[in-house]
């Protein structure tokens, strides 16, 4: 899945990035991503969300461990060879196997109430508020907290960017981000998201087309539970609660332990 990144950041006119460089992966390869030297600037990082389409590198925010700073972006603890590429997966199936695993568990009813045990399906798409990139340009001013740094990836889409980079947030939960990157990709169809940063573990989008009704709201609920079942069992602590959460809020936020 990576490109020439070297020669497209060449392409790019003079003064366009602040001083960094390209981070190559630990276990070898060619490398995936290049990174500031420092904090990321937010109108940096629009200027170059809006000339994507033009170069081909997507922008991100890139944050390491509170205790370990360098993890995983600035030495390169990243796995792009282990990354499958999104085309190869459906996002409705992975999205069911992962609510099927949870069905293991002994308050999984419980939790999912009142929506039931069975998984409910994909939720329809939303009803855009404006444009995907506005609400972009505005969740990196606020996640832009003057320590994150700015990252760009050669990537056609940016949920792509989950699988080019190689990273590893979510190996105790799927040790395949191509996955992760599929399903991503279906919101980015249906709910305007956008891939805005991401650290050790975690995982920011902008949403342009969020639910607005409680039972929409209910219906994405259950896929973000699948997708990322610690938002839940480790955070609001039933399905219902995180609906009320995420119901009209422009930006999604997953964390896996």
């Amino acid at each position: 899945m990576i490109t020439d990144l070297p020669r497209l950041l060449d392409a790019l006119p003079a003064g366009t990035l602040p001083p960094g460089r390209l981070v190559t992966p630990e276990d070898g390869g060619p490398p995936p991503y290049w990174l500031s030297d420092d904090p990321a600037e937010p109108y940096r990082w629009t200027q170059l969300r809006r000339n994507h389409q033009v170069t081909g590198l997507w922008p991100l925010l890139l944050s390491g461990l509170r205790s370990e700073e360098e993890r995983p972006w600035v030495v390169g603890e990243v796995s792009p060879a282990r990354m499958s590429s999104p085309d190869r997966h459906d996002p409705t199936e992975l999205l069911a196997q992962w609510w099927g695993e949870d069905e293991k568990d002994a308050d999984f009813a419980e939790v999912v109430s009142p929506l039931g045990v069975r998984w409910p399906g994909a939720a329809d798409p939303g009803h855009p508020e404006g444009s995907p990139g506005d609400f972009a340009d505005e969740y990196v001013a606020f996640l832009a907290d003057g320590q994150t740094r700015l990252g760009l990836v050669p990537a056609a889409r940016s949920a792509d960017t989950l699988a080019v980079t190689g990273w590893t947030g979510p190996t105790n939960f799927t040790g395949d981000s191509g996955e992760i990157a599929a399903v991503v990709r279906s919101w980015e169809d249906r709910f305007g998201a956008r891939v805005i940063g991401l650290g050790f573990d975690t995982l920011y989008l902008s949403v342009a087309a969020p639910p607005t009704s409680s039972e929409h709201a209910l219906r994405v609920a259950a896929e973000h539970f699948a997708f990322c079942p610690d938002n839940i069992w480790q955070g609001s602590g039933t399905l219902a609660a995180y609906a009320k959460q995420i119901r009209g809020l422009n930006c999604w936020a997953f964390w896996w332990d």
